[in-house]
This record gives C-alpha cells, sequence and structure tokens, in this order.
C-alpha cells in the first residue's frame, strides 16, 4: 500500500504540520466556485463526485450557495480528490476545460465592476484587488516587467504546488477568455508562463492562449503588452463601477466582516437553515458526522463556544426580520425558535441590549 508521501519525506511532514497550525489554513474565506465547476464537470463525465466532501462538513448542495465560504484546507482537499477522480476517467486537463468557461457575467459582482471600468487596465487591477471575492485560491499580484510589458503573477498559497497546474491553468485561461470579451477576440498575451513541467495536453494550452508558451519557468506569469491597459472599455460607468468595487469590498464574507474558521462557519450555516427547530449541539455534531465532544473541542479551539454561536445567529436573524416590519414580535421569535414570546422578549435584550420593539423603532 501507497505511503502518505508526509511520511515518505520528513520536511514535507513538518512543512504539514506547520501549515494546519495556521489559522488562515481553515479560515473559511473562499467561495466555492472551484468546488461547483469540479462537481458539474464529474456529473458530465458521469462521476459520482459524493466521496469529495468526506469530512469536510459540506454537502452538493451547498456548493449552490453564494454565501458559502470555504477554507483553503476544505477547498484544497476537494481539489485534490476531484483531479485524482477526473484523471481516472480520462480528463487531465479539468482546469483549462473549467477555465475556458470563464465570462465577465461569471464573476458576478467583481465582473460588473471590470466590465464598467474606465479601461481594461483598471478591469486588471479589480480582478487582482478582488480575486479571492471569485473563490481563486492563488496569490495574485501585478507587475510591470519592462516599458512595453506586464504580467498577472500567481503563487501557491502555503506552498501548495501540487495543486498549481489546476489553479493556473484555470486562472489563466478565465483571465484570457474575459479580457478578450472586453477588448476583442484578438487579444493574445505575449507569453505564458508556467512554474512546473510540460503536461501531455499542452497543445490545449497553445489552442487557447496563442502564444509562446514556457514550463517549467521560475514562477506563473501571464504577459501581456502595456499598450492594451488603456483600452477604453465600452461600458464605461462610473457610477456603476464605484457602488459594484463597494459592494465586492463587504463580499469576503457574507456579513463583510473577517473569515470564521471553517467549523464555525459550519454551525452556522445549519443553524441559519434550522433556527425554528432549536437544534442542539448533539444536533448540529451528528449532521456535521463529529461526535459532540469533538465538535465542542473543535469550537474551542477557535475560540467559540457552541450558545455564543447560536445566540449570535439567531440575534441576527431576528434583526433582520424586525427591520423588515412585516412580522409580528411573536411570529419572529417563533422563527427563530421561541414558542413563548416572553422568552424570546427577554433572550432579545440580553443579547441585544435592547427590547423588540425597541429595536423596531430604532430601524424604522
Amino acid at each position: 500500500m501507497a505511503r502518505p508521501a508526509a511520511l515518505l519525506d520528513p520536511s514535507r511532514a513538518s512543512a504539514t504540520a506547520l501549515v494546519a497550525d495556521d489559522p488562515r489554513f481553515t479560515a473559511a474565506e473562499f467561495p466555492s466556485n472551484k468546488l461547483l465547476y469540479l462537481s458539474q464537470l464529474a456529473d458530465e463525465r458521469g462521476i459520482d463526485c459524493r466521496a469529495w466532501f468526506a469530512g469536510l462538513s459540506l454537502n452538493r448542495a451547498q456548493l449552490a450557495d453564494p454565501a458559502l465560504r470555504v477554507s483553503y484546507r476544505q477547498a484544497s482537499s476537494f481539489v485534490r480528490r476531484a483531479l485524482a477522480a477526473l484523471a481516472n476517467a480520462g480528463v487531465p486537463d479539468a482546469g483549462l476545460r473549467i477555465g475556458r468557461q470563464g465570462t465577465v457575467g461569471g464573476f458576478g459582482l467583481l465582473g460588473l465592476a471590470m466590465m464598467t471600468s474606465r479601461t481594461f487596465g483598471e478591469a486588471m487591477q479589480s480582478g487582482i484587488q478582488y480575486h479571492k471575492i471569485c473563490g481563486c485560491l492563488l496569490d495574485l499580484a501585478f507587475e510591470v516587467v519592462d516599458e512595453g510589458t506586464v504580467a498577472l503573477v500567481a503563487t501557491p498559497q502555503f506552498g501548495d504546488v501540487e495543486l498549481l497546474p489546476f489553479f493556473c491553468e484555470e486562472l489563466f485561461a478565465s483571465s484570457t477568455m474575459i479580457a478578450r470579451e472586453l477588448v476583442g477576440s484578438e487579444l493574445a498575451p505575449l507569453r505564458v508562463e508556467l512554474g512546473y513541467p510540460r503536461p501531455a495536453y499542452a497543445d490545449a494550452y497553445a489552442e487557447l492562449f496563442r502564444c509562446e508558451l514556457r514550463f517549467g519557468a521560475p514562477q506563473c506569469r501571464l504577459l501581456i503588452e502595456t499598450s492594451w491597459l488603456a483600452r477604453p472599455l465600452p461600458g464605461y460607468n462610473p457610477l456603476t463601477a464605484k457602488q459594484a468595487l463597494a459592494l465586492c469590498a463587504q463580499q469576503r464574507t457574507p456579513d463583510g466582516g473577517e473569515p470564521h474558521q471553517e467549523i464555525v462557519a459550519a454551525v452556522e450555516r445549519l443553524l441559519r437553515n434550522q433556527l425554528r427547530e432549536q437544534p442542539k449541539l448533539n444536533d448540529v455534531a451528528h449532521t456535521l458526522n463529529l461526535s459532540e465532544r469533538s465538535l465542542r473541542r473543535k469550537l474551542a479551539e477557535s475560540g467559540r463556544i457552541f450558545r455564543e454561536i447560536h445566540d449570535r445567529v439567531r440575534a441576527e436573524r431576528a434583526l433582520q426580520l424586525l427591520q423588515a416590519g412585516s412580522l409580528s414580535v411573536a411570529a419572529i421569535g417563533s422563527e427563530v425558535g421561541f414558542s413563548d414570546p416572553r422568552e424570546f422578549r427577554r433572550a432579545f435584550k440580553r443579547w441585544t441590549g435592547m427590547a423588540p420593539r425597541e429595536a423596531r423603532r430604532t430601524a424604522a
């Protein structure tokens, strides 16, 4: 039986341990776009992808939720399983296949911000600045190479070079498709540099990018002529661009705050969907395929306790319903799991420091 790579290479084992201790590794900050696209590719090929979700506190139905955020740990584990299954089914070029489907509209708010930018250069800068809200799992930078050349530079997170080919293929392919949509199909990079060996399907790269390709390069870069940056965009609308960028800034997490640890985000998702049923810690643990003790420990490691998360989710939902103004206080209490309106009023005042009616008047 094959032994895990970390056991064969002690230095890799140490690196894996260091990454696992990094809170950014389990911070739920990425939309699930890549996971959804891989699942759809599996459907097209008749591949059962249920095993890809094992141990990730996720299921297939959740991937279509625009509010879902996953951690790098969850996403990278899923992608590794997906790529292995797809390669076994004769699909080694999943990144290029997904990237070729890239459109400005598929980027949502960021696509709108890019499309209404003044120039292609401004659109490119916006795309780099807010790349994480589209599920990009690479670190991106903009680099001036020389007077006539600029580059989009991609770097793996957590030194994860194993997934670099897939992530780069998807990123550079979708970026090229979107750039052609914005400024014209004649756009071609000057050169694409890839920091990994030439794959067997390199001809597909040549067909897509229509430029020089360099595999085994020191870094991953997509280089274009500087003259493209000044190209005006036909959809320029300064007000729409400003509004879209403001919304992009709020989209890092659904509530606009800092990303939660993945276990906290998973518990919040389940609670939001089941508030009326007043789920207990054991219920949530069972749904996440954990023991109650394991869930309690994982939450403690993230500096949280179940009751505090439950109360905050209930308070947020109650405030939303109070601001909407269409339900009575008793009905809102029922929506967040209280059968007795008096218990809801007491709990709401404990959560927020004010009575529900006072919160409604303040919102009005």
